[in-house]
């Protein structure tokens, strides 16, 4: 995100680009309530979201931790399914 200079005006589409960031974050932190009813997929969009735009120090950290947690959950996810989309045994 490009940093905002103090002698330039806010224009229309810095407003507009700040309320999308805005509803992304409020998206993500919605998915991070109610852990146990979103996907791990949701779940791992909703950290990275966080950890990169969070408010807070804490709020990144505890994003990232859910992540590893996730993460550590299925690991080697992404070599469970051959080239053709079928799944290994």
């Amino acid at each position: 995100m490009s940093a905002l200079h103090p002698f330039r005006k806010r224009s229309q589409r810095d407003e507009a680009r700040q309320d999308w960031i805005d509803e992304r974050l409020r998206e993500a932190r919605t998915v991070m309530s109610d852990v146990a009813h979103h996907s791990d997929h949701l779940l791992r969009m909703a950290c990275k979201v966080l950890i990169k735009h969070g408010e807070t120090p804490e709020e990144c950290e505890d994003a990232r931790i859910l992540l590893v947690i996730l993460e550590a959950k299925a690991p080697g996810r992404d070599n469970c399914r051959s080239s053709d989309g079928e799944d290994r045994q």
